[in-house]
């Protein structure tokens, strides 16, 4: 037995560190352990494709597990490149020193390649060290390909280790867990199921590209010989070992998308993120240049249940050559497009020391535009090109776009306002911005819209009649963050946005305003009555240019509108500043109810406080607000009608 050698760091504390700190979870190691393994095999099999060595045939690298519940070791095997005596003082006695590092600086400095360009998964050198999260004592025995002499690397993480020569059969390295004894707080023992271990497999080394074994226990029927007389008997099982491959190796973004089914895209949309329905979209793309990555991802047919809570996370799933990272990796996927699923694969980014988090650099950042903008252009296309199935996308998720409009004072309007579908009360049906542009009237100089609860209600409100008269379209917003939009948006190609209940629609004739103007002053006094019985309730009444068979209607000045304050008002706060828009009451001059009025203030002047109550009463509830005192409004109307009955 050789002695005992020290640890070439520069104290026990950063051994501690790194296995109580760095990582998040003690499953990692598995992840690191057979990263590293397939870190090892990949240099043994560049060697042997550099050097024509004749031995290695691909199709026998694989790594090998087996646990052994009694003496409560696990153990993870490879037939890669392994290690001399030399290489595992350096690799192992020194804590973060990376030999995949070297191996790939080392290669890519002979093929005259950039070290990202070579395809190695360890680089940090302190993945092996996670094995002491779990183990009290860790045994590597290696032996180098082409080499006759066999190591055995033992420590316990105490304050050293040993380093003996042993005998091996084969090159490559047999890794040996001790685990550590079960506590309140942790069960070790977990690690010692195979249903564990395929977990973890399939969770972060799915993807490996080389063949993950183990020995499985599996129940097997058996058979027996029975007469054609005798009853048929219950089956009976016994349990046997077989090799098992526990992961997939090659991922199917890794595949040409021609070789791939529509079924296998879904069927792996629905194992991999939980969805019970086919997804509507796959986006499969592969990007080259200074930043590579392949991406795989989907839209949901359905929105999912949480989606609109603050439960929901967003984020793709993050692969670095392969390997398991992160499961929400929200950086890479604006906002906006947070209802897209599925995963990033590249052998570029910048990962920290525990392979767990991202680091914030510019390959992030290039990554993350390149995938906003195939999202953008897929749903640009599926617009264009399959209407239906993008209506089916909206109902979904289109007060998402909506949102991204708004958010951020409208920084990203301008990506997303193509994308915009709202309902036309010319067409019937939910158009884009640039289609109402494109049937806009000579002379039109606006976009129109109301807001209100439904398509139904809005399309029967009093605004809406002169704009539908004069031939104008108008576009109907039933979503909160409608008028939000509209406001962050502020124009279109140049036209500008009008709610119609707002400000002067500037609709009537020359003869048409003279006309009006004529009737507001042969009817101020009238006109002031009615102000001053309504009081603060309105700030202005006045004679309509906008009714055209309606009695009455609520208009507003620009600014903040009736439908802002009613999304103000419904906040859970309530309304947090009291922001409320001024109401002006308007009355159609050619209604009868206007003569109604006109004849009361010639008998008595007073009388009108009732009427003036009641139209305003009236208006509230065609805008939806509610009515201030409804038993008072009823009273008032069962007055009216006994005392027309009377007359």
């Amino acid at each position: 037995m050789s002695r005992k050698k020290q640890f070439k760091a520069e104290s026990k504390r950063l051994l501690d560190l790194m296995i109580n700190s760095i990582y998040t979870h003690k499953e990692i190691f598995l992840r690191e352990l057979v990263s590293n393994a397939s870190d090892a095999i990949d240099k043994l099999y560049y060697q042997a494709l550099s050097e024509n060595l004749q031995d290695i045939n691909r199709d026998d690298l694989k790594i090998e597990i087996s646990l052994d519940k009694e003496n409560r070791t696990i153990t993870i095997q490879d037939n890669g490149v392994g290690m001399d005596k030399a290489e595992m003082e350096e690799n192992l006695g020194t804590i973060a020193k990376s030999g995949s590092l070297a191996f790939k600086q080392k290669l890519a400095q002979e093929e005259g390649k950039q070290d990202e360009d070579v395809d190695i998964i360890g680089q940090f050198g302190v993945g092996f060290y996670s094995a002491f999260m779990v183990a009290s004592r860790v045994d590597v025995t290696s032996k180098k390909y082409g080499e006759e002499l066999a190591y055995r690397w033992s420590s316990d993480a105490s304050d050293g280790y040993t380093i003996d020569e042993v005998a091996k059969d084969s090159h490559g390295t047999e890794i040996v867990l001790y685990l550590k004894d079960n506590s309140e707080d942790e069960d070790y023992d977990k690690y010692l199921s195979q249903y564990e271990i395929e977990g973890l497999i399939k969770k972060y080394s799915d993807y490996i590209r080389y063949p993950i074994e183990m020995e499985v226990e599996v129940q097997k029927e058996v058979e027996s010989e029975a007469s054609e007389d005798e009853e048929k008997k219950e089956p009976v099982y016994e349990t046997v070992q077989e090799t098992k491959t526990l992961n997939s190796m090659i991922p199917l973004w890794k595949r040409p998308k021609k070789e791939i089914t529509k079924e296998e895209y879904d069927s792996f949309y629905k194992d991999k993120f939980d969805d019970f329905n086919d997804p509507q979209k796959v986006i499969h793309t592969s990007v080259e240049g200074n930043v590579s990555f392949d991406a795989l991802m989907y839209i949901p047919s359905k929105a999912p249940y949480n989606y609109y809570s603050q439960d929901y996370q967003k984020g793709l799933q993050l692969y670095s050559r392969g390997v398991f990272i992160m499961d929400k990796a929200e950086e890479l996927i604006p906002e906006y497009f947070r209802f897209v699923k599925g995963l990033v694969d590249s052998q570029d980014l910048s990962l920290n020391i525990s392979r767990e988090m991202l680091q914030h650099d510019r390959q992030l950042k290039v990554i993350a535009s390149r995938i906003e903008k195939k999202i953008k252009s897929e749903l640009v296309l599926m617009l264009k090109n399959d209407r239906e199935e993008y209506e089916k996308f909206w109902s979904n998720f289109g007060l998402q776009i909506k949102f991204g409009v708004y958010n951020n004072y409208g920084m990203d309007k301008e990506k997303l306002q193509d994308l915009l579908l709202f309902y036309s009360s010319k067409e019937q049906k939910l158009v884009t911005l640039d289609e109402y542009i494109n049937r806009m009237e000579e002379g039109q100089e606006s976009i129109y819209f109301m807001s209100g609860d439904s398509v139904d209600k809005i399309d029967k409100l009093p605004q809406c009649a002169l704009v539908k008269e004069k031939g104008y379209e108008i576009l109907y917003l039933t979503d909160n963050v409608d008028e939000f939009v509209m406001q962050t948006l502020n124009t279109y190609k140049e036209k500008k946005f009008k709610n119609i209940s707002q400000g002067d629609l500037d609709l009537a004739s020359e003869d048409e305003k003279k006309e009006l103007e004529a009737k507001a002053e042969e009817n101020k006094d009238l006109l002031t009555h009615i102000k001053e019985a309504l009081k603060d309730q309105v700030k202005e009444v006045k004679i309509s240019a906008r009714l055209i068979d309606d009695p009455v209607c609520l208009s507003t000045e620009e600014g903040l509108s009736f439908e802002m304050e009613k999304v103000l008002s419904a906040m859970p706060e309530g309304n947090p500043y009291g922001m409320k828009a001024p109401r002006i009451l308007e009355i159609n001059p050619k209604h009868e109810i206007f003569k109604a009025l006109q004849a009361v203030y010639q008998k008595d002047p007073d009388a009108v406080s009732d009427y003036a109550d009641l139209l305003y009463q009236q208006a509230l509830l065609i805008e939806g607000f509610p009515i201030d005192d409804p038993m008072e409004f009823s009273r008032k109307i069962c007055a009216f009608m006994v005392k027309a009955t009377a007359e």
